[in-house]
C-alpha cells in the first residue's frame, strides 16, 4: 500500500506487463465478434522482480477469461512510484483505463468520471466489504472507491532491549502490555538509562509523516476530522498530543539522535532491524525485515493517552472503475477480483490484511506462527479509522503535514500554530464539509 497508510514498497525497476486474453487487437474497447476489452492498471506491491505483482494479475485475468469468453483483459502493472501518475496522464489524455488499482479516487469521483460501487458490484460482493473501509470509499455519502488491501499499525518492541532495561521481567510471561502514554514514557526512560540509542523511534519525515501523526492523534482522542467528517486538525486534543511528543519524548531525548522531522519510516525500520530501537509503530513489512535479522520482538495495540480505548488507524489502497461504456464487464471482473480465494491469494503474498468480511474470517481461522502474527494487525481492523481520502483536498493536506508537522515537536516548537496553519489551509481547500 502506498505511504498514505500502507507503503509496502515500490519496485526496484519499472515493470509494465500487458496480459492479453482471447481475441485479437482491440479498437475502442471492442474486438471481433463484439468482444469487449477491459483495460486495467494496477500497482506493483513487490520490492524486487521475484515477488512482483505481475503473476497475480496475469493469473487473475486468465482465470476470469475462462468463465467470460466474451471479454478479454489487458493489465498494466506499474511500480508505486509511477502508477498514480500513469493513471492521471491517461485520464488527462482522454484514455482512462476501465479499472484502476491505485492510491486515491476522490479527485476522479468529484469530477464525475467514476461509476458508483452499486452500479458495478453484485449485492453479495458490495455487502462483503468491511464497514469502515467501505465508508472511507465514499464522497458525499456515495461509494466510488473500493478498498483493495489494508493494514494497521501496532506498536513493535524489541524484547531483548526491554528485558535488559528492566521494562520486562526476565521471568515474565505474556510479554509487555502497555496501556497508557505514561507507560511508554517510563519504558523509554529505562531504555535510555540502559544505553539504547533510540528508545522510541518517531518518524515524522516526509516518507510517511501523515501516518505516524494520525496514529498519535487518534490515540490522543482526536484525529484529522471530527465525527461529522469535517477537518478538525487544530482541535484541543490534537494540540495536547503534539505537546506530549514535544515535551515527554523529544524533549527528554527519548527519540534518538535524528530529529523526528528528518527521520523517514524506512530508516526507522532499518534501525529497529539492527537492534538499535526499543519501540516504534510498524506495519507487516517489518515482520519480515526484523525476523530476517534475528530480532526478537513483540507487538501490542497502540497505547492511548489515558488507557481508554480509541480507534486505531487503518490503511488501504483503492480500486475504481471509470465510465468507459463497459460498466457490466467491469462489474463482472470486480466481482471476480473480490472472491475470497483471490483476496486471500493476494494478501497472503504480501502479508496484508483482507478488506472483506469473508477474507477477514478466513485469516482469523488460519493457524501457524505467521498467522498468529498477522492476527495482531487483524484485530484492530474492523473498527479502524482511515485517512479522509473521500476529500479531494486530502492529497494537499497530507503534503502539508509531511512538510511541517516535524517542526511542532522539536524543543521550542509550537504545536498549536503549526496545526492551525495546516487546518486553515485544509478548510480552505475543502471548501465545505463533505
Amino acid at each position: 500500500m502506498k505511504g498514505r497508510y500502507l507503503s509496502l514498497a515500490a519496485s526496484v525497476a519499472a515493470l509494465c506487463l500487458t496480459v492479453t486474453l482471447t481475441g485479437c487487437g482491440a479498437v475502442d474497447g471492442l474486438t471481433g465478434d463484439n468482444e469487449v476489452t477491459l483495460r486495467v492498471v494496477a500497482a506493483d506491491y513487490g520490492d524486487n522482480p521475484q515477488n512482483s505483482s505481475v503473476p497475480y494479475w496475469k493469473n487473475l485475468a486468465e482465470e476470469f477469461s475462462k468463465s467470460h469468453p466474451g471479454t478479454k483483459v489487458e493489465v498494466d502493472v506499474y511500480p508505486w512510484t509511477e502508477v498514480d501518475a500513469k493513471v492521471a496522464a491517461m485520464v488527462k489524455a482522454g484514455k482512462a483505463p476501465d479499472i484502476a488499482q491505485i492510491g486515491a479516487y476522490a479527485d476522479y469521483a468529484d469530477a464525475g468520471k467514476l461509476h458508483t460501487v452499486d452500479e458495478l458490484l453484485s449485492v453479495k460482493t458490495e455487502a462483503d466489504f468491511l464497514g469502515p473501509l467501505a465508508d472511507a470509499g465514499k464522497v458525499r455519502r456515495v461509494q466510488y472507491g473500493m478498498p483493495f488491501t489494508a493494514s494497521t499499525r501496532p506498536l513493535f518492541y524489541n524484547e531483548k532491549l526491554l528485558t535488559d532495561a528492566g521494562v520486562i521481567g526476565k521471568d515474565a510471561k505474556g510479554g509487555w502490555q502497555p496501556k497508557t502514554w505514561a507507560d511508554l514514557e517510563a519504558a523509554a526512560k529505562k531504555l535510555k538509562g540502559a544505553g539504547v540509542a533510540t528508545p522510541f523511534a518517531l518518524p515524522l519525515g516526509r516518507e510517511e509523516a501523515q501516518a505516524e501523526t494520525m496514529l498519535w492523534l487518534l490515540a490522543g482522542g482526536g484525529g484529522y476530522t471530527d465525527n461529522e467528517e469535517s477537518y478538525a486538525i487544530d482541535s484541543t486534543d490534537n494540540i495536547s498530543t503534539l505537546e506530549f511528543l514535544r515535551d515527554k519524548l523529544v524533549g527528554q531525548n527519548l527519540t534518538g539522535a535524528v530529529e523526528p522531522g528528518k527521520l523517514d519510516r524506512q530508516a526507522a525500520f532499518d534501525a529497529f532491524a539492527r537492534g538499535e530501537v526499543g519501540m516504534l509503530h510498524g506495519h507487516p513489512k517489518l515482520l519480515k525485515q526484523a525476523g530476517e535479522r534475528g530480532v526478537r520482538f513483540g507487538m501490542v495495540p497502540m497505547p492511548t493517552v489515558d488507557g481508554t480505548e480509541h480507534p486505531a488507524m487503518g490503511v488501504t489502497d483503492w480500486v475504481m472503475a471509470f465510465k468507459n461504456g463497459h460498466r457490466k464487464e467491469s462489474g463482472q471482473f470486480l466481482d471476480y477480483l473480490y472472491e475470497a480465494k483471490n483476496v486471500t491469494a493476494f494478501t497472503s503474498m504480501y502479508n496484508l490484511l483482507p478488506v472483506t468480511t469473508s477474507g477477514y474470517r478466513a485469516m482469523e481461522a488460519s493457524t501457524g506462527e505467521a498467522a498468529a502474527q498477522m492476527k495482531i494487525f487483524l484485530t484492530t481492523l474492523p473498527d479502524s479509522r482511515l485517512y479522509p481520502v473521500g476529500k479531494k483536498s486530502w492529497a494537499g493536506v497530507s503534503e502539508d503535514i509531511k512538510q511541517n508537522i516535524g517542526k511542532s515537536v522539536q524543543p521550542g516548537g509550537q504545536p498549536a500554530k503549526v496545526l492551525e496553519a495546516i487546518a486553515e489551509a485544509a478548510r480552505k481547500a475543502d471548501g465545505a464539509p463533505r
